[in-house]
C-alpha cells in the first residue's frame, strides 16, 4: 500500500477547532511524559509556531525530567499528577515507555473527553488496547516517531483510530512536520515502520561505526575518521533525498570498473552485509508485533 503524505514543510489552512487548535496553530498542548522525545516535540511545535510555549504542559513522576522540561521550554507548566494535563489540554501526546501504559491509561481514563485528541508514541501499543482502558469514541492517534526527531530531522509515521477525523490527522502531520517529516500509514504498517525508521538510526550508527573503524586500520587518526564517515552517510542519504536516481543508480555512479568502491562492494557482498541489514530491520518488526501482543 502506498504511502500517503503531505508535502515536507506543509502549512494549510484547515478548520482544526474541534479540540481547540487555532489556524495558526494548537492553544495548548499536553505531554504526560516530559523526556528527550517528548521535549523534542514541544520544542519543535513552539519553534515553528504551531503552539505558544505557556500553552505547554507536561506531568512526568520523575521531578529531575520536569526541571529538565521546563527549563528547555521556557514559558511551559509542568505538573506531577497525569490527569492535572488532561485538565490543561485537549491535545496530549502520550510520551510513556510501553510497560507504563497501562498504568497510565488506569490514572487518566475518566478524565478523558469528547474534546481530548489522544496521540500515543509508545511503541508496540495497539489503537485496540488503548482504546480498551478508554471511553467509547475517544479519538486516538497512534504515532512511532525516532530519535533524530531530537534534532529536527525525524521519520514518523503515524495512523489513527476510528473516531479519530481527518482534522486531527492534519493536526498531528503539522506536530510531528515541526521535528522532521510525517507519513500516515494504516497500522499494520506500524510494526515494519518501527524496524525501519524506529530502530534504524542505531543500524545507521553501526555503518558509521565500522567505516571509521576501517578508516582508522587504514591510517587515520580517529577523531578525523569518524567526521568523515558521519559526513559521508550525511551525504549519501542527501542524495537520494535531492535527486530522483535510486540507491541502485547513485551506487553505480561511485563505482568504476576495477576501481576503489568496486573492491569494498564485493567485500560487503561476499560477507552478505545488505543481507544482514535486511535481517535487522525485520527482526525489530519483529519485535514490534511481540511487544503489540504482550
Amino acid at each position: 500500500m502506498a504511502l500517503s503524505a503531505r508535502p515536507p514543510g506543509w502549512r494549510g489552512t484547515i478548520n482544526l477547532h474541534v479540540y481547540d487548535i487555532e489556524l495558526r496553530g494548537m492553544r495548548t498542548l499536553g505531554f504526560i511524559g516530559a523526556g528527550r522525545m517528548a521535549t523534542a516535540l514541544a520544542n519543535g511545535c513552539v519553534q515553528r509556531g504551531l503552539v505558544p510555549a505557556p500553552g505547554v504542559l507536561a506531568s512526568d513522576p520523575d521531578e529531575s525530567a520536569r526541571r529538565r522540561f521546563a527549563a528547555e521550554i521556557a514559558g511551559a507548566r509542568v505538573v506531577d499528577a497525569n490527569p492535572d494535563v488532561l485538565a490543561g489540554a485537549d491535545a496530549v501526546i502520550l510520551a510513556v515507555k510501553p510497560q507504563m501504559m497501562p498504568q497510565v491509561l488506569g490514572e487518566i481514563g475518566t478524565h478523558v473527553t469528547p474534546q481530548h485528541l489522544l496521540v500515543s508514541i509508545a511503541a508496540g501499543v495497539t489503537l485496540a488496547r488503548l482504546a480498551n482502558s478508554l471511553p467509547a469514541g475517544t479519538r486516538l492517534v497512534r504515532v512511532m516517531p525516532n530519535t533524530p526527531c531530537l534534532i529536527g530531522l525525524g521519520a514518523s509515521c503515524y495512523c489513527r483510530g476510528p473516531a479519530a477525523t481527518a482534522e486531527d490527522a492534519a493536526a498531528v502531520e503539522r506536530l510531528l512536520g515541526a521535528v522532521g517529516r510525517a507519513y500516515e500509514v494504516e497500522e499494520p504498517q506500524l510494526d515494519a515502520v518501527t524496524g525501519l525508521s524506529g530502530s534504524g538510526p542505531a543500524f545507521v550508527y553501526s555503518v558509521i561505526e565500522a567505516m571509521a573503524e576501517g578508516g582508522v586500520a587504514a591510517g587515520l587518526p580517529q577523531g578525523l575518521a569518524l567526521e568523515l564517515a558521519a559526513q559521508t552517510a550525511a551525504g549519501a542519504a542527501g542524495m537520494i533525498q535531492q535527486t530522483a536516481l535510486s540507491p541502485a543508480e547513485l551506487r553505480e555512479q561511485v563505482t568504476s570498473p576495477g576501481g576503489t568502491t568496486l573492491a569494498g562492494l564485493k567485500v560487503l557482498a561476499q560477507r552478505d552485509g545488505p543481507g544482514a541489514f535486511r535481517a535487522a530491520v525485520e527482526a525489530a518488526a519483529r519485535r514490534s508485533v511481540e511487544l503489540g501482543q504482550a
